[in-house]
């Protein structure tokens, strides 16, 4: 199950196709691609910057796939998240799952999306016509999270 951190963009039909394998078994890829939006809250985005803490970071994410892997029948998990500086349109995260059905995937997709959104230790500062500014969690982030809890 990878996990990678990284500056550079991913390509995504070259990660799929690793994380396939050739693999017969596999009945379902559920896939999350997040991107820069170009407005937030209200106001224009004209760039972001995603730091993280290493080492820390990675662990979180193995931690929050595996588990995905205790809850559902995976086949095989991706989670690459980018850091550093990153303009609107660009990619900033690849979840994808594979499963021998499409309900364990889209389920188990949204969960490590959720967590990773809550719980992941990233930072993201947002660059717009006022200024940088640090942005804070979404209740929302945490309201998704917290219906995992309950099952």
């Amino acid at each position: 199950m990878p996990v990678r951190i990284q500056e550079h963009d991913f390509d995504l039909t070259q990660e799929i196709a690793l994380l396939r394998k050739d693999d017969a078994a596999i009945g379902a890829i559920a896939i999350f691609i997040g991107t820069v939006r170009d407005l937030n809250e209200g106001a224009a985005v004209k760039a972001m910057t995603l730091e993280h803490y290493p080492g820390m970071t990675e662990k979180s994410l193995h931690d929050i796939v595996d588990q995905a892997k205790d809850r559902w029948d995976l086949k095989d998990a991706l989670v690459i998240h980018r850091v550093g500086p990153l303009m609107p349109q660009d990619q900033i995260v690849l979840v994808a799952v594979t499963s021998a059905h499409r309900g364990e995937a889209f389920a188990a997709c949204e969960f490590i999306m959720d967590y990773l959104k809550t719980l992941a230790p990233f930072w993201k500062k947002e660059d717009t016509p006022e200024g940088a500014r640090w942005v804070d969690a979404r209740v929302s982030d945490d309201q998704a999270m917290a219906r995992w809890a309950k099952k």
